[in-house]
């Protein structure tokens, strides 16, 4: 019935019986929070009306409500299909991987009881298989051997995307060595979404991620991050927050600026801004629930200014005036300044060597070692 309605009805409202199908099988599910703005099942209609019919004329794939209700009608080419899931919120999936995982013939899965949930809710029945960093090297191979048989082999993490401090990193390296084609699946990734919220410098960062479990190697890292220019990510356990805000501000130092975010995409969504100085203090007498992605803003690094030759000749003149040998002059003009002391030998040589007396006593006293 709905497809015959579709059929005749004028394009916006064939997007909205397209919409409507899907939104009425994809209810949302008890075990995630989701914003009140998102509550209403118009609202998702109207948000896919929107998302959809920004031309006059429908895709073939979405003219039919059929090709909701069988993502399988769509080919795919066989591959590992790397698949971004929601961080919190099960609105964030995308159409695209629900086909893709729809029609997969295996889905590698972090946690398969977790996953489970999220393909029970869309009505999934690809089978699941366990792939974590405690199998990944038993695995591997069997993957392998099903993708060179022509298999198309999913892979999703308990949450973002597969790779990125998650499994898949080397799955995905054997199959580019083995050249079967990876193609990646985009969707909801924490550190992102945290970034682009921040309030901090988006131009460049570097994504740390999680910091290693040995004290020395962890100093390490942060001693790095702490001197580079750009906006650092990590990801920090609710449970090592305060050891991290000690650690780092005794680095990076008790002022520079850090954001703190908490749950992101969940109900209790938390955006903290502030100094490290300040984030220790509040956080010091309690422990926040939830997965964190913490932010800590880059380094000033002011411009050096290289003086001028006439700069540098006035200073030597003011030094010999103060009643400083010439060689004394040079080396304290190069202490000051940012000019190698061979340059400013030269300069002083040429201007006032002859000014001073003996210019083979200044040659054996100012010489650059």
């Amino acid at each position: 019935m709905e497809q015959v309605l579709a059929r005749r009805l004028p394009s916006p409202a064939v997007s909205m019986a397209v919409a409507a199908a899907f939104f009425r099988r994809c209810r949302l599910p008890n075990f995630i929070h989701t914003p009140t703005a998102f509550a209403s099942p118009l609202s998702l209609t109207k948000m896919a009306v929107v998302a959809f019919c920004s031309s006059p004329q429908l895709s073939p794939e979405l003219a039919d409500s059929n090709s909701i209700e069988s993502p399988k009608r769509g080919t795919l080419e066989p591959g590992l299909y790397l698949v971004g899931t929601p961080i919190g919120n099960l609105e964030d999936i995308t159409l695209r991987a629900l086909r893709v995982l729809e029609s997969a013939h295996v889905i590698l899965s972090e946690d398969t009881r977790h996953s489970g949930k999220l393909l029970q809710h869309y009505n999934i029945k690809t089978p699941l298989l366990s792939y974590h960093k405690f199998n990944e090297s038993q695995r591997e191979q069997t993957v392998l051997r099903r993708l060179k048989q022509g298999e198309i082999v999913a892979l999703i993490s308990d949450a973002g995307t597969p790779g990125i401090s998650d499994p898949g990193t080397d799955l995905a390296k054997l199959c580019v060595n083995e050249n079967i084609p990876v193609i990646p699946i985009p969707g909801p990734s924490a550190f992102v979404a945290a970034l682009s919220a921040s309030g901090l410098d988006t131009d460049q960062f570097t994504f740390v991620g999680f910091l290693p479990k040995h004290a020395g190697s962890r100093k390490e890292r942060l001693m790095v991050s702490a001197n580079e220019a750009t906006t650092q990510v990590f990801y920090v356990p609710p449970h090592k927050l305060r050891q991290f805000l000690e650690e780092s501000s005794l680095l990076f130092g008790d002022s520079r600026r850090c954001v703190i975010a908490r749950e992101i995409t969940k109900l209790h969504e938390q955006f903290w801004r502030g100094t490290l100085g300040e984030a220790k203090e509040a956080f010091s007498t309690h422990q926040p629930k939830g997965e964190i992605t913490l932010l800590i803003e880059g380094k000033t690094i002011l411009a050096v200014e290289t003086p001028s030759e006439y700069e540098l000749e006035n200073e030597l003149s003011n030094l010999l005036s103060n009643g400083h040998s010439l060689s004394t002059a040079v080396k304290l003009v190069a202490n000051e300044t940012s000019v190698k002391k061979k340059t400013i030998y030269s300069i002083a040589l040429r201007k006032f060597g002859k000014q001073t007396g003996s210019e083979d006593d200044f040659l054996d006293s100012c010489k650059p070692e």
